[in-house]
């Protein structure tokens, strides 16, 4: 495997650029190239910087300068155990023979896993398959949703067309609604205007009138709606002289 080279000032720009970073925060270092020698098992602290794949190290927060920089491709991240007690490490480790481990430590156990976390997806590799499964997942969603359309269009077009309804009430003519045996049936009587069964006595009394002129008391013709007012006129002035009669004879009897 040959060596990457790198331009140091461009390398140092883009460390110190407005460009936003991953993840950032202080880590103890015990190893790794340009990193400064400490005191055996000590370890250094160092302001760490991820930006993509590339993760830098700086003396101080405030530093113009990186100490070292790690290229995130080949590598492992995993949970490592640190020189000293009660250290939360762990180690950047690379499958090329030679290349040394660079083994880290973080304050505490969430800081811990959040740099795991972010160092392992840092790599171009780690995002190759993620795209490759956000493709998979959309070729998916588009298949899902194709069938679903072709199966809802297909039981829309099946489906048989709803007729109209017919709104107005069966045989409805001049007022009255004929069943079919064409008996006329009035609708105020339906409502409880008048009883049931004084109505068709009535009807019964009134088909003198129509067939003595030839037409059939149970489907009237409209012409002959004129002869039953008159004889419905007839019975009310007939009931009214014999109320005025009784009237008239309890009057004469006080």
């Amino acid at each position: 495997m040959g060596a990457m080279k790198l331009n140091e000032r461009s390398v140092a720009h883009y460390a110190l650029s407005d460009s936003p970073a991953d993840h950032t925060g202080f880590l103890r270092t015990w190893g790794g190239a340009g990193t400064p020698p400490t005191p055996s098992g000590t370890g250094r602290r160092c302001w760490f910087v991820l930006k993509g794949n590339l993760l830098f190290s700086f003396e101080s927060r405030e530093s113009r300068a990186p100490l070292s920089l790690v290229v995130l491709e080949g590598c492992t991240v995993e949970l490592a155990e640190a020189p000293v007690a009660e250290e939360f490490a762990f180690a950047i480790r690379f499958d090329a023979p030679g290349v040394r481990p660079h083994l880290l430590a973080a304050d505490g156990p969430a800081a811990q896993e959040a740099w795991v976390k972010a160092l392992s997806r840092a790599s171009f590799g780690y995002m190759r398959l993620v795209v490759r499964e956000l493709q998979s997942q959309l070729r998916d969603a588009r298949h899902s949703l194709a069938l679903h359309r072709h199966s809802s269009w297909t039981a829309v077009s099946s489906r048989p067309k709803p007729q109209a309804p017919d709104r107005r009430p069966p045989g409805l003519e001049n007022g009255h609604a004929l069943s079919k045996d064409c008996s006329p049936v009035d609708w105020g009587e339906e409502r409880g205007g008048r009883p049931a069964g004084r109505g068709l006595a009535e009807m019964q009394g009134a088909a003198s009138l129509f067939l003595g002129r030839g037409q059939s008391p149970l489907c009237p013709e409209t012409s002959y709606f004129s002869a039953l007012h008159s004889w419905y006129g007839q019975e009310i002035s007939e009931l009214r002289q014999r109320w005025m009669q009784r009237a008239r004879a309890g009057a004469g009897g006080t």
